[in-house]
């Protein structure tokens, strides 16, 4: 069974000049993020998103979240179409996001978590208890009662996990979630990402990461301009080198070479 569906998806953004476009710069026209994306997410499975800026990882995530309705073809999570079912997929789905304005600054981490709980019709009297939960497992206890307005960017990226979390969703989407996170603290998450399945949700990762992609990954699925390159099983015996060289080899891009310091030459 596929926790999530996308079935020939294509998401074109359309642009029009500014209303003061003096000089004639700008010029309307037309970006395909997606182009005809089949791809499908099984139940109970981590599928990690790979690929460029730019290559429509964060649409894909955005489509399943129906923060983007599709031009073409259709996004069903667990059986129910973005566009026409959007209430109840919402019902289903829990998007990290760690900027600063999706929270209220001069609110507390466990204040503001209270809040999107209550949002999202967690049940007084168990409210509380999941809300200590969260903070426990994404790192933010001893920050609890700190107001949000004096988070670092990593403290950031943990209260995003966590409000995505709050309403144990089914499908769960992580845009590179350890992006300002520190190694001990980006471990600890793989280490709940990992868990994840285990508690009945399905887990789309966008990452740069192939550390951590084949850390927490069944499966990969490499974008590039806006296509789906290619797909494979991301097994316990596929390292990170043989990922990397999958994924250049995928895309025909140049892998970067760490430069070599040579003695006596300055």
């Amino acid at each position: 069974m596929s926790a999530v569906i996308l079935e020939s998806v294509s998401k074109i953004f359309r642009h029009r000049p500014a209303l003061f476009n003096w000089l004639g710069r700008e010029r309307a026209g037309e970006t395909v993020a997606l182009d005809h994306i089949s791809l499908e997410v099984p139940a109970g499975s981590v599928l990690v998103l790979l690929g460029p800026n730019g290559s429509g990882k964060t649409t894909t995530l955005k489509l399943i979240s129906t923060m983007l309705l599709p031009d073409r073809g259709r996004v069903v999570v667990e059986g129910f179409d973005t566009t026409t079912d959007s209430r109840a997929v919402r019902a289903r789905v829990g998007f990290a996001v760690a900027a600063e304005r999706s929270f209220f600054p001069r609110l507390s981490a466990r204040e503001n978590l209270d809040f999107f709980a209550a949002l999202d019709d967690i049940p007084r009297r168990s409210r509380a208890q999941r809300v200590e939960e969260l903070l426990s497992r994404t790192g933010l206890h001893d920050a609890a009662d700190t107001l949000v307005m004096k988070f670092s960017s990593g403290m950031y990226q943990r209260l995003g996990i966590a409000r995505a979390l709050i309403k144990k969703p089914t499908v769960v989407l992580l845009d590179e979630p350890t992006r300002s996170l520190d190694p001990g603290s980006a471990a600890q998450f793989w280490n709940l990402v990992r868990e994840l399945p285990t508690q009945g949700a399905s887990v789309l990762l966008a990452t740069h990461n192939f550390n951590e992609a084949v850390a927490v990954g069944n499966r990969v699925a490499v974008l590039f301009k806006g296509s789906l390159a290619a797909e494979r099983n991301l097994s316990g015996t596929v390292s990170v080198d043989e990922l990397r060289s999958f994924y250049f080899q995928t895309t025909g891009e140049l892998e970067e070479v760490e430069p070599v310091l040579v003695r006596g030459i300055r």
